[in-house]
């Protein structure tokens, strides 16, 4: 189960950083030899489950999600305002020339 609340919380975190509401979809059941831990669920920007679905049959998760929390959220928590995009040069480089440095 570990592997499970890892990957919720990574969800979670996306909803917090990005300051989105996020639906995270993960299927139910086996496939050959993979299990599916289903439980999926939609976060708000703060990364609170609203909806979640159970572990062990296929469900549709419906959660209401209030899109002005979205601007609020980015406005007071300001994880977006405070990046240094100015320093995203490099990102967009396969390689970096260091003989520049």
């Amino acid at each position: 189960m570990a592997q499970h609340d890892a990957w919720e919380v990574v969800q979670r975190s996306h909803a917090v950083a990005n300051g989105v509401f996020v639906a995270a979809v993960n299927r139910v059941g086996r496939e050959d030899n993979l299990e599916f831990w289903g439980a999926s669920f939609v976060a708000d920007p703060f990364g609170r489950i609203l909806a979640r679905a159970s572990h062990d049959r296929e469900e549709i998760v419906i959660a209401r999600c209030d899109l002005g929390l979205v601007e609020s959220t980015r406005r007071n928590w300001p994880f977006l305002r405070d990046r240094r995009i100015d320093s995203y040069g490099g990102l967009l480089q396969r390689f970096l020339d260091r003989s520049k440095d």
